[in-house]
């Protein structure tokens, strides 16, 4: 069997790395000014972190090669370039038999779309379905276990995912047909894991990042349900488990916006310093606009949207939250 990887960021390359002997043949496609000359020849890159590929893996600036044949295509792209390489898969001859699996974690802006629905808005044939879960690269480098979820409106195509990218002892992989759960899951953990490294930052205590947790939690369920999700799913691995990595972890991207955000540095700075994609900075706009249109309260998100979009202060956000109107907790049965 042959994988294509579409995106050569480290969770792109960290999946080639992951699945390398699960295929016979894998080829990463980027964009040329994203390959660097280390990684075509020596298949190695030491940014952001250090990942040294088999040799057998090709590396590639042609979509149309890098596709041609492949069973399974996973697109690791950043959310805001999907559509555009969704548009230039269709130009490029994908076969609607050929398996698509996203595993970027995001909304589109400004359509509010999520993953899923920008593909089908493109490649409304495609097989498709979506890879989310606790799954921090830099751990899956070192070898250490992890497991995350395949959905799929078609289990089978689930299935198939599932025993061709399981990993025995490091990666393992279950099937969920609730495709809206899953990635709504995924994409709005990223908000709550910038507030946890903004709490970490001003050194608020375990107290305050457990109430951070579960009131993020709260929110991305009230969307999540709105939207369609099953509330079970967001109890799972994409919902919860993600959410405990993301939050506890400096190794998220997310959460290190946040930390700095609450070292009270600007987002531009701070996104030219980091040098990679967080997807949850785009995200905090897209929840804020969701819960509006929805009409439902995203306090935490909110808060988030306007640490990285105004001049508000740290001191000014945690006051702002704080003492808001007294309310009874939700219940989710």
């Amino acid at each position: 069997m042959k994988l294509t990887v579409l995106g050569a960021g480290c969770w792109g390359l960290t999946l080639a790395w992951l699945l390398t002997d699960n295929f016979e043949e894998i080829t990463v496609w980027g964009r040329a000014c994203d390959l660097t000359e280390d990684l075509i020849k020596n298949k190695h890159t030491s940014k952001p972190l250090e990942v040294q590929l088999n040799e057998k893996i090709e590396i590639t600036s042609d979509l149309a090669a890098a596709i041609k044949d492949a069973d399974i295509i996973l697109s690791v792209v950043a959310t805001s370039g999907t559509r555009d390489v969704c548009e230039n898969l269709k130009k490029s001859g994908i076969n609607s038999e050929q398996i698509l699996v996203n595993a970027s974690k995001g909304i589109e802006l400004p359509s509010l779309l999520r993953m899923s629905e920008v593909i089908k808005d493109v490649l409304p044939d495609q097989k498709l379905a979506i890879l989310s879960g606790p799954t921090l690269a830099k751990e899956v480098l070192a070898g250490k276990p992890t497991a995350a979820c395949v959905a799929s409106e078609d289990m089978k195509v689930a299935e198939f995912v599932q025993r061709a990218c399981n990993v025995s002892g490091k990666f393992r992989l279950y099937t969920n047909s609730d495709v809206i759960g899953v990635e709504l899951g995924g994409s709005l953990k990223n908000v709550i894991a910038i507030a946890s490294g903004f709490a970490h930052a001003m050194n608020l205590g375990d107290n305050c990042a457990g109430t951070l947790l579960t009131r993020g939690m709260a929110e991305i369920v009230r969307v999540s349900i709105q939207l369609g999700a099953n509330p079970s799913t967001l109890y799972g691995l994409s919902g919860m488990g993600d959410l405990i990595a993301t939050c506890s972890s400096p190794m998220s991207r997310n959460y290190t916006v946040g930390s700095m955000l609450g070292q009270g540095k600007k987002i531009d700075d701070i996104l030219r310093e980091l040098g990679s994609v967080a997807e949850g900075v785009k995200t905090s706009k897209a929840i804020c606009e969701l819960a509006k249109k929805l009409d439902i309260e995203v306090p935490v998100s909110n808060a988030i949207y306007e640490a990285v979009y105004t001049d508000i202060t740290p001191d000014e956000l945690l006051a702002k939250l704080m003492n808001r109107k007294l309310k009874e907790e939700e219940k989710y049965v």
